[in-house]
C-alpha cells in the first residue's frame, strides 16, 4: 500500500498533484511531502497546503513510499544523482519530465527500483486529469497497479507503451493550454457580442466540459456529436464554416505535432 507521497518539485504540475491528492480525501497533508529548492516557494507549498515542503531532497526520500519526480527536464539528473543512495525497493519512483526516458532514469538508480514514467497534465488540480503510464522492467504488475490506482484519484490512467510517450506529451501535457487558448477566444466572442466577460467565460468553460464529458460517457465519436448539434439550416453550421476556413482543425494538429518534436528533442538533450 501506498501511505505517503513525497513530490520532488513543487512547481505548477507538483501543486496540481498536492492539491489532487488532498481534495481526494484519500490522503491528509500529514500524508504528503514535499521538497523545492526556491525558498518563497517552499513557504507558499506550506502554508497553502499545510504539508512540510523540504529543501533536502533526500527527507522527501526518507518519508515517502512513492516518490514523484516533478522537476523540469534539466534537473532530473541532478534529483536522480541526490537520491539514488537513499532509495531502497521498497518505495516506487515517478516521473513526470517531458521527454526523460525510463533507459534515463533507470541509469542513475539502483537497478531494482520500480520506476514509472507518468505524463499527467494540470487538470489532475481539480482531480480531472489525464494520465499516460509506463512501468520499466524492474516494476511488478502489482506495483504498478498500486501507482495507478493512486494516480486515478486525480482523474483517468492509461497504460501505454513508451514508444508513445512524445505524442501524449503534445497532446495530453500541453493540451490543456491549447484548449484554454480556445475557451479565451470563444469568451472574447461573448464579450463582443455584448455578455459580460465574467459571464461569458463561465459559459464557454461549462460548455466546453459539457461537450468533452460528452464524449467519455457516451462513447460516441466526436463527429457525431457534431453533427447532432449542426442541424440543418441551422446556427451551428454556420459557425463551423468559419471554423474550417480559418483551418482551425489543421491549426490544431500542427500544434500538437510541434509540442511532440519539442519532446522528441528533449530526450536527446
Amino acid at each position: 500500500m501506498i501511505k505517503k507521497i513525497g513530490i520532488i518539485g513543487a512547481g505548477k504540475m507538483g501543486e496540481a498533484l498536492i492539491a489532487g491528492f488532498l481534495k481526494s480525501k484519500a490522503f491528509t497533508p500529514q500524508d504528503i511531502c514535499a521538497s523545492e529548492i526556491v525558498e518563497g516557494r517552499r513557504r507558499y507549498i506550506a502554508d497553502t497546503y499545510h504539508i512540510e515542503c523540504f529543501e533536502d531532497i533526500e527527507k522527501v526520500v526518507a518519508f515517502s513510499d512513492l516518490i514523484i519526480v516533478a522537476v523540469k527536464p534539466g534537473n532530473v539528473k541532478n534529483v536522480l544523482e541526490g537520491i539514488g543512495k537513499a532509495i531502497t525497493p521498497e518505495k516506487s519512483l515517478v516521473s513526470i519530465a517531458a521527454g526523460i526516458t525510463l533507459d534515463y532514469l533507470i541509469r542513475y538508480l539502483p537497478k531494482e527500483i520500480p520506476v514509472i514514467r507518468v505524463m499527467p497534465n494540470l487538470a489532475c488540480f481539480v482531480r480531472e486529469g489525464m494520465m499516460a503510464v509506463c512501468p520499466s522492467e524492474s516494476t511488478s504488475h502489482e506495483r504498478l497497479e498500486a501507482v495507478k490506482e493512486n494516480l486515478g484519484l486525480l482523474g483517468r490512467v492509461i497504460t501505454l507503451e513508451e514508444k508513445y510517450f512524445d505524442a501524449v506529451t503534445g497532446l495530453v501535457g500541453s493540451g490543456p493550454a491549447y484548449i484554454y487558448l480556445v475557451i479565451e477566444a470563444l469568451s472574447d466572442a461573448g464579450v463582443k457580442l455584448g455578455l459580460p466577460k465574467d459571464i461569458a467565460t463561465t459559459l464557454v468553460a461549462q460548455t466546453v466540459l459539457g461537450a468533452g464529458k460528452m464524449v467519455v460517457e457516451t462513447g460516441e465519436h466526436p463527429a457525431r456529436l457534431r453533427e447532432m448539434v449542426a442541424t440543418p439550416g441551422g446556427t451551428t453550421i454556420e459557425g463551423l464554416i468559419e471554423l474550417e476556413r480559418g483551418r482551425l482543425r489543421a491549426t490544431l494538429i500542427d500544434a500538437v505535432v510541434k509540442a511532440t518534436e519539442r519532446a522528441k528533442e528533449l530526450s536527446k538533450a
